[in-house]
């Protein structure tokens, strides 16, 4: 079975040419497939808000093969994998970035490592898998190529997995990991929406006062309020402003969110 996307989600910037050289080896290979951009600018070597943009962007995607490259161990004895699953195929580090997509589209059915020399470039650099391992894959797959020619199958419960975030109930609400912080400055906390049932309509994040609403102008201008975001996730954000320099948030850190 072959596709007819690919996407790439790296950390690569723009500043250098590695977004194009992934381009121009899928294009070689399989000129006819249409590569979307999801992002290259996810934080250098930050593993976690590649897997959670990941895993919260393929749902929405057509069925394709997904490469994802954030991958501070490159060159090391970290595998080089491939994830099969019903939703499409996922290509990248085994190092905890594609369970969590391979997830969101219905679960891994099968998983290879990628050791094939006839699917790799005739020379692979220590530094660049995106370029040498990674896109050419993903050129093969979505060709119609067997997963299975691509290496030695792996067994999905050995794959590296990510520590599952912080997220606990308290006698008055819930405290949960800031899990991402997007553009806009919105904090999204790995907690599901359901942990905002009871609580009252005003609330405490992080010791500060907070609105609940449905969107961002259900607080005053310049005041939090925390809502559910379009991930079913509970997120904090200042109306017209950043939440996260207002409560000083980054990744990994926990934050309570309180009755007042």
């Amino acid at each position: 079975m072959g596709y007819t996307w690919i996407s790439l989600t790296t950390d690569y910037g723009f500043a250098d040419g590695f977004v194009a050289a992934c381009h121009g080896v899928i294009a070689r290979t399989a000129p006819a497939v249409r590569v979307i951009d999801v992002t290259h600018l996810v934080p250098p070597a930050d593993v976690r808000r590649g897997a959670a943009v990941l895993a919260q962007t393929v749902p929405y995607l057509p069925a394709g093969v997904h490469v994802a490259v954030v991958d501070p161990g490159v060159g090391t004895a970290r595998r080089g994998i491939a994830l099969a699953s019903p939703g499409g195929l996922l290509v990248g580090p085994d190092n905890g970035l594609l369970p969590d997509a391979a997830e969101a589209l219905g679960g891994v059915t099968a998983a290879v490592e990628l050791t094939n020399p006839a699917w790799l470039a005739p020379e692979v650099s220590r530094t660049f898998h995106g370029r040498d391992v990674f896109a050419p894959v993903a050129a093969r797959l979505a060709s119609g190529a067997p997963l299975g020619e691509a290496g030695p199958a792996v067994d999905p419960e050995a794959l590296v997995r990510l520590p599952a975030p912080v997220v606990r109930p308290t006698a008055d609400g819930f405290a949960a990991e800031v899990l991402t912080v997007d553009h806009f400055g919105n904090v999204q906390l790995a907690a599901p929406a359901a942990l905002l049932d009871g609580l009252p309509a005003r609330v405490r994040v992080a010791g500060r006062q907070a609105a609940r609403g449905r969107t961002f102008a259900d607080a005053p201008v310049g005041a939090l309020v925390v809502y559910v975001d379009s991930a079913g996730l509970v997120a904090v954000a200042v109306n017209n402003g950043r939440a996260a320099d207002l409560l000083a948030a980054r990744p990994g850190d926990v934050l309570s969110v309180t009755g007042t």
